[in-house]
């Protein structure tokens, strides 16, 4: 049975910066894409960044680009978000899927959601003005 979990979520200022991290059970990192996406309260879930299985290609959605890094450690079957100069408008449930598309920012922002297999349960970040 495969589980994935995201851990790394809290409460930050403005400018500030946290880093999420996804791990999984029953599920190589190294054989999938892997995405993190976010919903705000009130607002559809949308797609933040994907990783390739190779980890050879990253692609970001434009409200985080030049913010976010997306990485991964192939001997800890994690995947990181590195979140920087976050602002009030990144506040939401942050989900790590697994089995996600990742050709080019396109798949980042237009996917599917129904036909990713694998997903996190969440972790909440805050960022306060």
């Amino acid at each position: 049975q495969v589980q994935v979990v995201e851990s790394g979520g809290g409460l930050v200022q403005a400018g500030g910066s946290l880093r999420l991290s996804c791990t999984a059970s029953g599920l190589t990192f190294a054989d999938v894409n892997v995405g993190w996406f976010r919903q705000a309260p009130g607002k559809e879930r949308e797609g933040v960044s994907c990783i390739t299985w190779s980890g050879a290609r990253t692609y970001y959605a434009d409200s985080v680009k030049g913010r976010f890094t997306v990485s991964r450690d192939t001997v800890k079957n994690t995947v990181y978000l590195q979140m920087d100069s976050l602002k009030p408008e990144d506040t939401a449930l942050y989900y790590c899927a697994a089995g996600v598309p990742c050709r080019g920012e396109a798949d980042v922002v237009v996917t599917n959601l129904r036909n990713i297999p694998y997903w996190g349960q969440g972790t909440q970040v805050t960022v306060s003005s």
